[in-house]
C-alpha cells in the first residue's frame, strides 16, 4: 500500500490544454470489459482532448502513476475500472480542481454507481466525455482517514472495520483455493471464529465503549457490489454516516447479512446508526478495507471533506 500523506499533496489545478488521463484496470470485473477499452478510449477522445493511456502493473504504481500525472499537469483524471481503480485514482486528484471521472467496469462500482453515473461502461464514458467538452464538473464529498502514524487515506465509497474487513484480511493471506471461492472460504472460517470485538468509537468528539461484529463509515451508501451497508449516506450533505451492528451470533448474523442489499439491516434492534462529521474508530487488530481495498490499521480518524473531488457528469 502506497501511503500518503498533507505534505505529499501540494494544490494542483487542471491544465486546460493538458491531456485526459486514463488508469485502466483490465483484469477488472475479471477481464470481463477488457475489450471495450478502445472504444472507451475512442468515446473520450470525442470531447476534443488528447488522450494519455498510464501505463502501470501493480494497485501502487497505478497510484503513483495517477499522482505525477496530475502534477505534471492534465486537464483530467479518468478511472476506468472497479472500485479499487476509482480509489487509486482518488488519492491523487483528492483536494485538487482536477475533474475526474470514474467509468464502471469492475466487480464492485459502488462508488460511480452512488454518485449517479450509469452502470454500463459505455454509457458511463458518454457523460464523462460530454461533461469534459461542456466544461461541467460537480462536487462531492470524500473521506479522508488518518492513523495513529499521521499518514493519511482518501475513499469514496465505505470503510470495513468489521467482520468485512477481517474476511477481506482472511482471504488475502490465503493461497488456497485461487478465485472467488478462496473469499467464501475465508467467510466461514471467520464465521466459525465469529466473536464481537471491543471498540472505542467517538463521534464529533462523544465517546462509547461498544462491541460489535459490523462496523462501517459510509461516505456513498455502498460497498461490496451493491451492499447497501449505510443506506442514507449521502456523498453531497458532507457528513459520514456510521452503522455499528452489535452482539450478533452466527445465526443472527447469517439471518441479518442478506438484509444489507436493500439496506433493511438498519431496521434490526442490535444496529446503531449515527452522523458525524468526524468519527474516531479503535479496537485491536484490525486492519480496515476503504472502497474494498486493504488500507490503515486501527485506530483511525475519519472525516468528512465536503466537495473533495469534482465529478465529470
Amino acid at each position: 500500500m502506497l501511503a500518503v500523506t498533507a505534505d505529499d499533496h501540494p494544490p494542483v489545478a487542471p491544465s486546460p490544454e493538458g491531456p485526459v488521463a486514463v488508469l485502466a484496470n483490465p483484469t477488472a470485473g475479471r477481464g470481463r470489459h477488457r475489450g471495450l477499452l478502445p472504444r472507451l478510449l475512442d468515446r473520450l477522445a470525442t470531447a476534443g482532448r488528447p488522450v494519455r493511456l498510464l501505463d502501470a502493473g501493480s494497485p501502487e504504481e497505478a497510484e503513483a502513476a495517477c499522482r505525477v500525472a496530475v502534477v505534471e499537469g492534465v486537464s483530467a483524471l479518468v478511472a476506468i475500472g472497479g472500485d479499487g481503480t476509482v480509489h487509486r485514482a482518488l488519492q491523487a486528484v483528492a483536494g485538487t480542481a482536477v475533474p475526474f471521472g470514474a467509468v464502471p467496469a469492475g466487480t464492485g462500482n459502488d462508488f460511480a454507481v452512488d454518485t449517479g453515473y450509469p452502470a454500463d461502461p459505455l454509457a458511463a464514458v458518454e457523460v464523462v466525455a460530454a461533461a469534459l467538452r461542456d466544461g461541467r464538473s460537480h462536487p462531492v464529498d470524500l473521506a479522508r482517514m488518518t492513523g495513529a502514524d499521521g499518514v493519511h487515506r482518501w475513499y469514496g465509497a465505505v470503510l470495513a472495520a468489521g467482520f468485512d474487513a477481517i474476511v477481506n484480511e482472511r482471504a488475502n493471506r490465503m493461497r488456497w483455493p485461487r478465485g472467488p471461492r478462496r473469499y467464501d472460504v475465508a467467510i466461514l472460517v471467520e464465521l466459525a471464529r465469529l466473536r464481537p470485538r471491543r471498540y472505542t468509537l467517538r463521534i464529533d468528539g462523544e465517546a462509547q465503549e461498544i462491541d460489535a461484529v459490523l462496523v462501517a463509515i459510509g461516505n456513498c451508501a455502498s460497498y461490496g457490489g451493491g451492499m447497501r451497508i449505510c443506506p442514507d449516506a449521502d456523498p453531497t450533505d458532507g457528513l459520514l454516516d456510521v452503522v455499528v451492528g452489535g452482539r450478533f451470533d452466527r445465526r443472527t448474523l447469517i439471518r441479518v447479512k442478506p438484509r444489507i442489499y436493500r439496506g433493511t439491516h438498519v431496521r434490526h434492534p442490535l444496529v446503531r446508526t449515527y452522523r458525524a462529521r468526524t468519527v474516531e474508530l479503535a479496537a485491536e487488530g484490525i486492519t480496515t478495507y476503504a472502497d474494498g481495498e486493504r488500507s490503515l490499521c486501527l485506530p483511525v480518524t475519519v472525516t468528512a471533506v465536503p466537495a473533495a473531488v469534482r465529478l465529470l457528469r
